[in-house]
């Protein structure tokens, strides 16, 4: 893989409550970044800028195999996110709006890797103060930014 990616990250939430009436659309973010590969870890990094609030957002990925995913936000949002199968880890979620206390419970993460091409795949619940909230799935896909076969509207194997 490339030091220059490009870097697609897709979100699925669906509601626990069913008194919720969600459309369940999918979150999905493109950018360009930077990838790494150290001591059998890989990381990559990213820019983040929201919508209608001034700033940005640092973003780190740190994938270790299939065992665990790491995601790290510094600036207008910060929060240090573990993603391990079948165990239950906890974060502060701090947002521009105030501060979440988010529980994030893995039942699966699957990774397909490639010398050009890396998917990640974790699907999680989400509680906000031990409160069930949402069923979630994200998928990250990074390719490196001159790839020819890279498109927005792709959909991952998996």
């Amino acid at each position: 893989m490339t030091k220059d990616v490009l870097v697609s990250i897709s979100g699925l939430q669906m509601a626990v409550n069913d008194m919720e009436n969600n459309d369940d659309e999918p979150i999905e973010i493109l950018s360009a970044g930077t990838y790494y590969f150290k001591d059998g870890k890989h990381y990559i990094f990213f820019e983040e800028v929201a919508e209608g609030i001034p700033g940005v957002t640092k973003t780190q990925i740190r994938l270790k195999g299939k065992e665990s995913l790491e995601v790290r936000k510094k600036g207008l949002s910060n929060v240090n996110m573990i993603f391990e199968k079948n165990k239950n880890n906890r974060c502060f979620y701090q947002t521009p709006f105030g501060q979440l206390n988010l529980g994030i419970f893995t039942s699966e993460i699957v990774v397909e890797e490639t010398e050009e091409n890396i998917n990640v795949k974790a699907e999680y619940t989400l509680d906000v103060d031990y409160e069930p909230l949402a069923d979630c799935t994200i998928r990250i896909n990074i390719k490196p930014r001159d790839s020819k076969e890279f498109s927005i509207h792709e959909k991952m194997n998996f």
